[in-house]
C-alpha cells in the first residue's frame, strides 16, 4: 500500500512539472511518427496491465503530443480520457492540472466559453485543495481569455490574482509571465506608460532566470516605443529581440521582429529597409505556415493509417474467431453424427436453427464493428479536408501579398535608379497601381476554385435556395461566411469597413429563405 502511494506521489509531481514545462518541449518533425507509435503501444500495454495510473499517464503523454503538433481535437480527447479516469479514482490534484490544460487548448482555438468553464472549475477545486501553483496558472489563463474577449476589467482582476499567488510562491517565471500579460492588457487600452512599466518588470525576471521568453517581451517593449513615436528606442529593442530569437532558433519570434522593424522603418520613412524587413517577414511567415500545416497533416495521416491497420487487425481477428467457431461446430456435428446416428430428425432441425441464429448474430456483430470503423475513418478524412481548406485560405492571402510586394519592389528599384524623377508624382502613380492590383479578380478566382474543391455543392445549393439571383459580391460574402470568418476578418479580406460587411450580410439574408430566429452563418453551414 505504501509503495503504491509513493508511486502515485512521484507521478503527480512529474505531471505538475509537465504542466509548467510543456511550452518548452519541442518535438523533432522526423520523430513524430515514431513517438506517436511508441505512445500508442505504451497505452495498449498499460490497458492490458489494468494499471489506472499507467493508463492515465499514457493518455496524458498522447495529449501533450497532439497539443505540441497542434492537432487540438485529438489533444482534447486524450486529456478528457485522462480526466475521466482521474475523476473515477478521485485524483483531485490531477483533475486540476488536466482542466488547466484543456482550458488552455480551448483558449488557443478561441472557444472562450468552454475555456472559462474548465478554468473556473479548476480554480474552485485548487482552492479547496490549497493547490496554489495550479490556481495561479488557471487564473493567468482565465485572464488571457477575458483579454481576448475584450473584457479588460475582468482580465486585469484575474491576472492580478495570479500575480499575487505566484509572488506568494516566489515563482519567478510565473511572475514574469503575468507581468507580460498585464502589460499586454494596458497596451490594448493604449495606456503605454503602464504597459512599459509591466513589460520591463517581466523582462527583468526573464533575464534573471535566463528564459528565452524574454524575446517576446523585448518585442513588446519595442512596440510600446514605436506607438509612442520613440522610433530609435523601438529599433534598439526590436533588433535585440531578433538577435536573441536567432540565437535560440525561434522562427516565430524572428518573423515578428521583421514585421515590427518594417513598421518602424516605414514610420522613419526609410522605405528601403522597411521593404527589406517586410519581404523577410513574408518569406518566414510563408515557410512557417507550410511547415506547420504539413506537420499537422502528417500527424493526421499517421492517425488515419494507424486506425486503418487496427481495423484490419481487428477484422482479421474476428474472422479467425468465426472460422474457428464454425470449424468447432462442424467437428461437433460430425462427431454427433458418428456417435449418435439414431438422433431424431426433429433434434437435427433444432440444431441447424441454432447454428443459423449464431451465424446471423456473429454477422450482425461484425457489421456493427465495420460501421463503427467507417464512421471513425470519415471523421479523420473530415479533419484532413479541414486542414486542406485552411491551406487554400492562406494561399490566397500569400498570393495577394506577394504580388503586391513584387510590384512595389520593381517600382522602388526604378525610382532609386533615376535621380531626376518627380518622386511625388511617381508615388501617386504607385498608389493607383496598388489600388488597381487590389481590385483584380485572379486571386479570387483561384481561391473560389480551391473552395469549390472542398465544398463542391455549396454554390449550386446556395443558388437553388436563393429567392432571387445572387451577385458575385454576395457569393463571395457567402463563401467567407461558410468558412466561419468574423465580420472583422471578412472586412480585412474584402478591404471594406465592418459596417459595410454588416449591411452586405443583411442584404444577403433578405435573398435567402431564413426565418428571423435562424442565424445566417448556421443556414450557410447546413447547405
Amino acid at each position: 500500500m505504501k509503495f503504491h502511494f509513493y508511486f502515485f506521489f512521484c507521478f503527480l509531481i512529474s505531471v505538475n512539472l509537465l504542466a509548467q514545462g510543456q511550452n518548452n518541449f519541442r518535438l523533432n518533425d522526423e520523430l513524430q511518427d515514431s513517438v506517436f507509435y511508441q505512445y500508442k503501444n505504451e497505452l495498449e500495454i498499460a490497458k492490458k496491465s489494468n494499471s489506472v495510473l499507467k493508463i492515465t499517464e499514457k493518455y496524458l503523454q498522447l495529449g501533450d503530443f497532439f497539443q505540441q503538433t497542434e492537432v487540438y481535437t485529438e489533444a482534447i480527447d486524450q486529456y478528457t480520457s485522462a480526466l475521466k479516469m482521474a475523476e473515477q479514482q478521485h485524483l483531485d490534484s490531477l483533475q486540476v492540472i488536466l482542466k488547466n490544460r484543456i482550458g488552455k487548448i480551448y483558449l488557443s482555438i478561441k472557444n472562450y466559453e468552454k475555456a472559462e468553464t474548465f478554468l473556473m472549475e479548476s480554480i474552485e477545486s485548487a482552492q479547496k485543495q490549497k493547490f496554489t501553483k495550479a490556481e495561479a496558472i488557471a487564473e493567468e489563463i482565465l485572464g488571457s481569455c477575458f483579454e481576448k474577449e475584450g473584457n479588460y476589467l475582468h482580465a486585469l482582476e484575474h491576472q492580478q490574482r495570479s500575480l499575487e499567488l505566484f509572488t506568494r510562491l516566489n515563482d519567478e517565471e510565473g511572475i514574469a509571465i503575468v507581468n507580460e500579460n498585464i502589460g499586454s492588457i494596458y497596451e490594448d487600452l493604449n495606456q503605454f506608460e503602464k504597459a512599459h512599466e509591466y513589460f520591463l518588470k517581466s523582462y527583468a525576471y526573464f533575464q534573471q532566470i535566463k528564459s528565452e521568453k524574454q524575446i517576446n517581451v523585448l518585442n513588446n517593449i519595442g512596440d510600446v516605443y514605436r506607438k509612442t513615436n520613440r522610433y530609435e528606442e523601438a529599433l534598439g529593442y526590436t533588433q535585440k529581440s531578433m538577435r536573441l530569437a536567432e540565437k535560440f532558433g525561434e522562427k516565430h519570434q524572428i518573423e515578428s521582429a521583421h514585421k515590427d522593424l518594417a513598421k518602424t522603418y516605414a514610420l522613419l520613412e526609410d522605405h528601403k529597409k522597411a521593404y527589406e524587413h517586410l519581404w523577410e517577414y513574408n518569406q518566414i511567415q510563408e515557410q512557417q505556415f507550410y511547415t506547420q500545416n504539413f506537420r499537422q497533416l502528417n500527424v493526421l495521416q499517421t492517425i488515419y493509417e494507424t486506425e486503418q491497420k487496427e481495423a484490419k487487425i481487428e477484422l482479421l481477428t474476428q474472422q479467425n474467431t468465426i472460422n474457428k467457431a464454425n470449424q468447432n461446430l462442424m467437428l461437433l456435428g460430425g462427431g454427433a453424427v458418428l456417435l449418435v446416428s439414431g438422433i431424431s430428425l426433429l433434434f437435427m432441425n433444432r440444431k441447424r436453427k441454432e447454428k443459423t441464429k449464431l451465424q446471423a448474430y456473429e454477422q450482425r456483430v461484425l457489421q456493427a464493428e465495420l460501421e463503427k470503423k467507417a464512421i471513425e475513418e470519415k471523421k479523420l478524412q473530415d479533419e484532413i479536408q479541414l486542414k486542406t481548406a485552411s491551406l487554400s485560405k492562406y494561399s490566397l492571402n500569400i498570393a495577394q501579398k506577394n504580388k503586391l510586394l513584387s510590384d512595389l519592389s520593381a517600382t522602388l528599384k526604378k525610382m532609386s535608379s533615376r535621380s531626376k524623377m518627380d518622386t511625388q508624382s511617381k508615388i501617386k502613380d504607385l498608389a493607383k497601381e496598388l489600388d488597381f492590383a487590389l481590385q483584380q479578380e485572379d486571386e479570387w478566382d483561384e481561391f473560389m476554385n480551391f473552395f469549390e474543391d472542398v465544398h463542391p455543392q455549396f454554390f449550386k445549393d446556395l443558388a437553388q435556395a436563393a429567392i432571387s439571383k445572387l451577385s458575385s459580391a454576395e457569393l463571395r460574402l457567402a463563401m467567407l461566411l461558410r468558412l466561419n470568418l468574423s465580420s472583422k476578418e471578412i472586412a480585412s479580406i474584402l478591404r471594406v469597413t465592418p459596417d459595410s460587411v454588416r449591411v452586405a450580410r443583411y442584404r444577403l439574408r433578405k435573398k435567402l429563405p431564413i426565418n428571423s430566429k435562424q442565424e445566417l452563418v448556421h443556414f450557410l453551414m447546413n447547405l
